[in-house]
């Protein structure tokens, strides 16, 4: 049992890259529930957004699985290109420490952003509703999420915290000096949407319009804000009037295109326009950038945006980093017994089966027994099992962590015969010895 993750992010791979290797929510849950094809890989979380791709697992072996958890993750892509240059993983503690710090976002694009914490709720939830979580990355993401929380309670870092839409539109005032009296057309309808429409409303701009594949969401969403729904095909062509464009939609392909742009920018008469995309996979084609008149930001652009706030954020994130470090020393402890879990349940399970067949023998022997003396046998079975296992329990505990672990583990195999269970055991302790070890 060893944790290892898997990925790329903003700052490995840029956006061109990301984007081929974004995991939509579908694939997701259709790699999950095919988890079980990839040999070595016996837990897995899927985290796909934006800014990253990773897949966070539980192997039998990091050497000898690595290759087949990137083979899974480039299955879910759709994509085989070799971008080994873009890729990074992280074993053991150095995993845990990742994932505590992508929670906390401590690794975001945007320092304190609190979109990630839902991200990886989310991530985590999908997992469990699939099945692929069971007590190594359900512990790992429960105290992730914990952590996560507890930094932005105890911490300032998502005070005046900036996010991606307000980044997006603070591109789009630099760019123009005021966006107070200017027009803006967003494609999506989606949360990222709502929040630069009320960014764009904070800032002055004077009338919004939305387009979305359903225009019913559309139409919701320019109701806030009182705005104008426009049907999503003929969006672009309308935009005369437009002088900021922002897309966020979850399209796997682009929906502006170079062909119609120029349509739209000869009818404008060389007004320039501005487009930021704050998509991944992105929804501009790059080719549009090139159009006279036009300006084009992708997701990288916003990380030059000057925020007033940021160095206060990163001394704030020292204080975070320092929790960071007491949750990953904390799990680690917890950790330590989970390789003995599936044995210390196996024995206490088949010394529980033998008490209950005895039982069993001796109620077919002993038919006039009343319920309370049944009642007592019952309970003074279970107290000599347990005192009985209570010392190699606490052997077994003592051992974990240290160079003994591997012997114990080893004899307590050998003297209770565990290691055949499983193998030339019963149907009952086949079950037995699959439900406990998967838990």
């Amino acid at each position: 049992m060893q944790l290892l993750v898997l990925g790329l992010n903003h700052k490995t791979a840029p956006v061109d890259v990301r984007e081929r290797f974004s995991i939509p929510k579908p694939s997701v849950r259709n790699g999950l529930a095919n988890l079980n094809e990839y040999a070595g890989l016996s837990e897995a979380v899927v985290l796909s957004t934006c800014n990253r791709s990773e897949v966070y697992a539980v192997v039998d072996d990091v050497e000898e699985d690595r290759d087949t958890l990137k083979q899974f993750m480039f299955d879910m892509a759709g994509n085989e290109e070799n971008i080994d240059e873009y890729l990074y993983s992280f074993t053991e503690e150095e995993c845990i420490r990742h994932l505590f710090r992508v929670a906390a976002s401590l690794d975001s694009l945007v320092l304190g952003e609190g979109q990630i914490l839902s991200q990886v709720k989310e991530a985590y939830a999908i997992a469990r509703e699939e099945g692929t979580t069971s007590t190594v990355l359900n512990t790992l993401f429960h105290r992730a999420i914990a952590t996560g929380k507890r930094v932005r309670t105890e911490t300032r870092i998502a005070y005046n915290s900036v996010s991606v839409s307000y980044a997006a539109v603070e591109l789009a005032r630099e760019k123009f000096g005021t966006l107070e009296g200017r027009k803006a057309l967003i494609f999506g309808a989606g949360k990222m949407a709502e929040l630069t429409a009320k960014h764009l409303m904070a800032r002055g701009i004077a009338k919004i319009y939305v387009a979305n594949r359903h225009i019913e969401k559309a139409r919701i969403l320019a109701e806030q804000f009182h705005g104008e729904a426009v049907p999503f095909a003929v969006a672009l062509r309308g935009a005369i009037d437009v002088d900021v464009v922002v897309t966020s939609t979850g399209a796997p392909h682009y929906v502006v295109k170079p062909w119609e742009t120029q349509q739209l920018m000869t009818k404008r008469q060389g007004r320039p326009i501005f487009f930021i995309d704050i998509a991944v996979p992105r929804d501009v084609d790059p080719e549009v950038g090139d159009i006279r008149g036009v300006t084009l930001y992708n997701i990288d652009a916003l990380e030059s945006v000057v925020d007033e706030h940021v160095q206060e954020r990163r001394e704030e994130a020292v204080t975070a980093d320092k929790i960071v470090e007491e949750e990953v020393a904390a799990i680690e402890d917890r950790f330590q017994y989970l390789s003995l879990r599936p044995l210390m349940a196996l024995l206490s399970e088949r010394c529980d089966r033998i008490r209950r067949r005895e039982l069993k023998r001796m109620g077919s022997k002993l038919p006039d027994l009343s319920k309370e003396e049944q009642r007592q046998i019952e309970h003074m079975s279970r107290m000599i099992v347990r005192k009985i296992l209570r010392m190699p329990m606490m052997k077994l505990n003592a051992s974990a962590g240290t160079p003994q672990e591997q012997f114990y583990i080893d004899a307590m195999r050998a003297l209770f015969k565990l290691d055949t269970i499983g193998e030339t055991g019963t149907s009952e302790e086949r079950h037995d010895h699959y439900r406990y070890t998967e838990q």
